[in-house]
């Protein structure tokens, strides 16, 4: 995608190194959000669901070596090897979709309790348009596996 972004017969008359590297600080960006919410996540359900207590240090060293890591090692192995780089970011994505499912459920299932969510509890109408859209998705995903294996 970097040298895509330099190329003008794929990105047209904006092709240029400074659209690639805004590109890949975009996505360096959108890392570190995710990285910074998956922290903020995992200590609200340790603290809350879990009832787990540990040093904010802890949790954010822990969140970022769990997230950062695989990322590192991916990249010293094969960092040089454009095309398996490609396929390992469509892996990536696919993988993505395989963990929605995972998330949305329980998700759906505890914004729709009111010893949860209290006031806040998700309408019946909502709840239900939310397992639909999920077991949608679900489907479409599992297309997603048997059309990329």
């Amino acid at each position: 995608m970097y040298n895509a972004l330099q190329d003008s017969t794929i990105a047209g008359a904006i092709a240029s190194s400074t659209l690639s590297t805004l590109f890949a600080l975009a996505l360096l960006a959108s890392g570190q959000n995710s990285t910074i919410t998956g922290t903020l996540t995992g200590q609200i359900v340790m603290e809350g669901f879990l009832h787990m207590k540990l040093p904010q240090w802890v949790i954010r060293v822990g969140t970022r070596i769990f997230a950062l890591l695989p990322v590192m090692i991916v990249a010293v192995l094969f960092g040089h090897q454009e095309k398996t780089l490609d396929q390992l970011l469509v892996y990536s994505q696919v993988f993505l979709s395989i963990a929605l499912p995972f998330s949305i459920f329980p998700l759906i299932y505890l914004t729709s309790k009111k010893s949860v969510m209290g006031e806040f509890t998700n309408a019946k109408w909502n709840t239900i348009l939310g397992y639909v859209v999920s077991i949608i998705l679900t489907i479409l995903n599992i297309k997603l596996l048997f059309d990329i294996f």
